[in-house]
């Protein structure tokens, strides 16, 4: 614990190296057995956490983690600070960096997490934008090598929109030599340049990164994720995305493509009946709210890494 990343931001899976993911894992996993670490790495750290987007697990998760470290986290709602609106994202970072000793974000645009990060002095953390969702994918990760012993030479599917989720565990895969596949409908594939970056990645790790419309393609997999099919600021296309997406859900026709005892990953919140129904989410081999529960400490992980 308390070693710094060599990069100070983490704004996408991208910016850490496999062995630097694998640190953050394994103080992860120390911090689940003893929360509160040793002597309080954060003792008297403050982070700011900037919203857009309301969220309950991204704040309660974070704000939980820096008090059990010794440290303090200040909520700014979306009407505390208008990003862009009312003061420039570079006199925000600015300022704050005179404040506090990390700035987590969870905005609309990727850009304003690469602005702050641009102009800010202390790290700033990528908590979701339509991009990336990283410190989701991390806890994922961490939930997955919790059930299965590994990471790398498993095979995971994500089924359903090509979304930030995705492109998170698209990297993250690569990275750690994990087989992933993004199983969606046609005109819903994750972006072509993350597609293509992480085959590059794949290539050189061992790790088979694809894309596919063909729900066949989760036959024999260990992990089997998905998402909402519409993503908070699509609401509009909820009703068109319903009818399209409709095959594209993990339930018992899905599982019986997958390995028996694959795991069943939901980053919450669910819409049952949609994405997924609501017994196959609570089958044994679910792991759903131990994801829930690793956003504490995989964030906490990364906040000692960065800060510690």
């Amino acid at each position: 614990m308390g070693v710094n990343l060599k990069v100070r931001h983490f704004l996408s899976m991208l910016d850490c190296s496999a062995e630097e993911i694998t640190a953050i894992l394994d103080t992860a996993d120390a911090l689940k057995k003893q929360p509160r670490g040793k002597d309080l790495p954060l003792r008297d750290k403050t982070l700011a956490m900037i919203f857009q987007k309301p969220s309950l697990r991204t704040r309660v998760s974070f704000e939980t983690g820096m008090t059990q470290l010794g440290g303090h986290a200040i909520y700014l709602a979306p009407t505390d600070i208008q990003l862009g609106a009312r003061e420039t994202t570079e006199d925000i970072a600015k300022t704050l960096s005179r404040y506090v000793d990390l700035i987590m974000a969870r905005v609309f645009g990727h850009e304003i997490v690469v602005e702050l990060a641009k102009h800010a002095t202390v790290p700033v953390i990528n908590a979701l934008s339509d991009f990336e969702h990283p410190c989701q994918a991390l806890a994922d990760f961490q939930t997955i090598r919790a059930r299965k012993g590994k990471l790398a030479g498993l095979h995971g599917c994500f089924i359903g929109d090509g979304n930030n989720v995705a492109h998170s565990l698209m990297f993250g895969a690569a990275l750690l030599g994990m087989n992933f596949t993004v199983i969606t409908p046609p005109a819903y594939e994750p972006k072509a340049a993350v597609c293509k970056q992480a085959e590059q990645i794949g290539a050189q790790t061992g790790a088979r990164i694809s894309t596919t419309h063909d729900l066949n393609a989760c036959r024999g997999a260990d992990v089997l994720y998905t998402d909402v099919w519409a993503s908070m600021g699509q609401e509009a296309e909820a009703a068109e995305r319903k009818r399209i997406f409709k095959d594209y859900r993990i339930d018992a026709e899905t599982m019986k493509r997958a390995d028996r005892q694959a795991v069943i990953l939901h980053c919450l919140p669910a819409h049952y009946g949609d994405e997924i129904d609501y017994a196959t989410s609570r089958l044994p081999n679910s792991a759903i709210f131990d994801q829930a529960e690793n956003r504490l400490h995989a964030q906490k992980a990364l906040m000692v890494h960065l800060a510690g």
